[in-house]
């Protein structure tokens, strides 16, 4: 076997290994050492997640874990959207990892292994192509969050940790029973074994297997921030640190994108009986968590706390996207789901560096003392917001006019474009009350001279530029969006598995 064939194992084997070296002399105490071999691991990732995006557009890249034949093996499948999904998680790992290691990484201990080890699971999750090993790196990203999420330490992070680790252990103990009752009616959780299956299951098989798959449905909804699973999230996102909640951005993604693959691969058109398992369920839940994340926004007094309710908006958006069930409806979403997360990522680390420059004050939508850099932060901030909100020319504007087309034939079109275009009226009122409090309603004069780490700069800048950048090239991303979406609704079978392994 060729050294190019293990490459698909490289996202998850360089953090895992990246890890484990920071946690050993001559890395364990030094953190001048720890921050340029990690932005080195990140860039050794973005290339092999662009590697292996090329080599997706040609053939999706399979790796079966000691050459053991499903459905036993541990089955890894790059193809295109998971490759697409693992360049968004480098791009968002190099881009935080930029703006923690500005000053935020030192006020704890183990924070560059704990990035590390995070990545790894997003990493895994993303490549998995078994249904338990999907469990496995939702546990490994859970764990390195536990950690990271009160990195720092304080009072109101422990208070929000304690809740977040309650319920993602209620969420893991429910993963474990659907995967069981799976199990017992498939014989198997490898998902393209199971999509074969799917159709020819008894009809005692299929009840099980109903069962199983909603309560996948109910863990992938809690991990996505679907209502009424949404309300972890909030407090969870706004008390940690800005380069941790803006890593934690692509985390509800790790939920619609397990149900995307689940839910679309197993449970699509060709499962018979089981197929559309979840989209009666989905339409409502969709549009009713815009609604909630919308009005929470609305009622909302900081930046990360506005910031945070928008990223259970987008997720009632995606979750719209999957109950439509279509190739197109899908490729909007996979367009969408990357400036979604680029921009609340950037959001938080806007709200991160506003903080530190207003004292007490911080990012809440109060009057206090003028910004020292009051005009870059300013610009910073309308172009996220535009961005956000949907405004024409920047990402989110396709990305929201995509996804209306797409649901031009439903017949929920009308609640659809309700829900999407007054959420956008909603962000971009709420973006407005936030402006004008943090950049006008000033008084007395600046306070000490805080400027923003050259690191931190970078990294907000970076994720500004691809909303523009998003746009310059739609294009050719919207013609992979679409290409993914395609292979995503064709699906992967176990022949093809055993024809595409090298």
């Amino acid at each position: 076997m060729a050294l190019a064939d293990h490459l698909i194992f490289l996202p998850v084997l360089l953090p895992l290994l990246a890890g484990i070296v920071l946690l050993l002399p001559p890395f364990h105490d030094n953190l001048e050492r720890q921050r340029p071999f990690v932005m080195a691991v990140n860039l050794a990732l973005l290339l092999v997640a662009a590697l292996l995006l090329g080599k997706a557009l040609q053939a999706p890249s399979v790796y079966l874990l000691g050459n053991w034949q499903p459905p036993f093996g541990i089955l890894l499948v790059a193809d295109q959207l998971a490759s697409l999904m693992l360049v968004l998680t480098a791009i968002l790992a190099m881009t935080t990892h930029w703006y923690a290691s500005a000053g935020d990484d030192g006020r704890g201990p183990f924070f560059q292994p704990l990035f590390m080890f995070q990545v790894m699971g997003i990493n895994g999750a993303f490549l998995t192509a078994d249904a338990f090993n999907l469990f496995v790196f939702f546990e490994v990203l859970l764990i390195a969050s536990y950690a990271l999420l009160i990195h720092g330490g304080g009072k109101h992070r422990t208070q929000a940790a304690v809740h977040y680790v309650l319920l993602n252990l209620i969420g893991s103990a429910f993963f474990l029973i659907g995967l069981g009752i799976l199990y017992a009616s498939f014989g198997t959780l490898n998902l393209p074994d199971m999509a074969e299956k799917a159709s020819q299951l008894s009809p005692d098989n299929v009840i099980l297997a109903k069962a199983g798959g909603l309560l996948l449905l109910l863990v992938f909804g809690l991990k996505s921030a679907m209502l009424p699973l949404h309300f972890w999230l909030v407090r969870t996102y706004s008390m940690t640190s800005a380069p941790v909640a803006a890593l934690f951005a692509i985390m509800t993604k790790v939920g619609i994108y397990s149900i995307w693959r689940v839910h679309t691969a197993v449970f699509g058109d060709q499962a018979g009986a089981l197929s559309g398992l979840a989209s009666d369920w989905l339409w409502v839940l969709g549009i009713l968590t815009i609604a909630v994340g919308a009005i929470a926004a609305l009622a909302s007094q900081t930046l990360k706390t506005l910031t945070a309710n928008l990223v259970v908006v987008s997720a009632g958006t995606l979750l719209i996207s999957i109950a439509i069930g279509t190739p197109e409806a899908m490729g909007a979403a996979i367009y969408y789901l990357l400036h979604s997360t680029l921009m609340t990522a950037a959001l938080f680390l806007l709200a991160g560096m506003i903080q530190e420059q207003r004292g007490q004050a911080q990012d809440r939508f109060v009057r206090a003392k003028p910004l020292p850099q009051a005009v870059p932060l300013g610009i910073a901030f309308f172009v996220v917001a535009m961005a956000v909100v949907g405004m024409p020319p920047l990402s989110g504007f396709l990305g929201k006019v995509w996804l209306l087309q797409a649901s031009a034939d439903s017949v929920h079109v009308a609640w659809v474009w309700s829900a999407i275009l007054l959420s956008g009226l909603v962000a971009l009122v709420v973006f407005s009350r936030a402006g004008t409090s943090i950049f006008w309603r000033v008084q007395g004069q600046a306070g000490a001279e805080i400027k923003a780490h050259n690191l931190q700069w970078l990294a907000l800048s970076s994720l500004l530029m691809l909303a523009v950048l998003m746009v310059v090239f739609a294009g050719p991303i919207t013609e992979l969006s679409n290409s993914a979406a395609e292979e995503l609704f064709n699906g992967l079978t176990l022949s093809q598995v055993v024809e595409v392994q090298p």
